[in-house]
């Protein structure tokens, strides 16, 4: 039986909770996450440059992110690029720091947000599916093959739906997570 399948079925599992983590950042629960920022680009002389390496990103207060651009000089770019990200949130500056006030979240719009951390989830967990299945027929041709005998196949598929069973909850577990965290007031 080849380890190569069950290796690289791990690795994308793993790749795929790390995606859905990635994604989750960007889910504001209404309090100030520097996280937040980080797939925001600007244009550095008409060179799109990732904002945390023109600027120190922090969080002075839970409801606010402080950006402090290394060249005061493209403050103007900075908060252009904020814009352009779609965070939903407002730039203002001065001068000098820009900051990003995260509104507080209504009642409604957590419950709003919890439907989207469910969404990211479910896609994870298909994901995961299609890993199953590609994994499985790898399995199968190697069976087909004469490289594995029909005990050897059962045990194989019994370890690969062990893994995503695996992956599973370690995806319920993140948007669990992620919902509490926007639940609480």
């Amino acid at each position: 039986m080849s380890d190569k399948i069950f290796e690289t079925l791990d690795v994308k599992i793993e790749k795929t909770v790390a995606r859905l983590k990635e994604d989750l950042i960007t889910v504001r629960a209404g309090k100030a996450n520097a996280a937040m920022v980080d797939k925001v680009m600007v244009k550095y002389y008409d060179v799109p440059t990732p904002l945390k390496q023109l600027a120190n990103v922090s969080v002075p207060d839970p409801r606010t992110i402080a950006i402090t651009p290394f060249d005061s000089s493209i403050i103007k770019e900075v908060e252009h690029g904020i814009n352009e990200a779609n965070l939903g949130i407002t730039p203002s500056n001065d001068g000098k720091v820009i900051r990003l006030t995260i509104p507080q979240v209504t009642e409604d719009r957590r419950k709003e947000l919890t439907k989207t951390v469910k969404a990211y989830g479910e896609e994870a967990k298909v994901a995961l599916r299609n890993l199953r299945r590609t994994a499985n027929e790898d399995l199968k041709k190697e069976q087909k093959n004469g490289d594995l005998t029909e005990d050897d196949l059962k045990e194989g598929l019994d370890k690969i739906q062990k893994s995503i069973d695996k992956g599973i909850k370690t995806i319920d577990d993140v948007v669990a997570a992620k919902d509490k965290e926007i639940m609480e007031i």
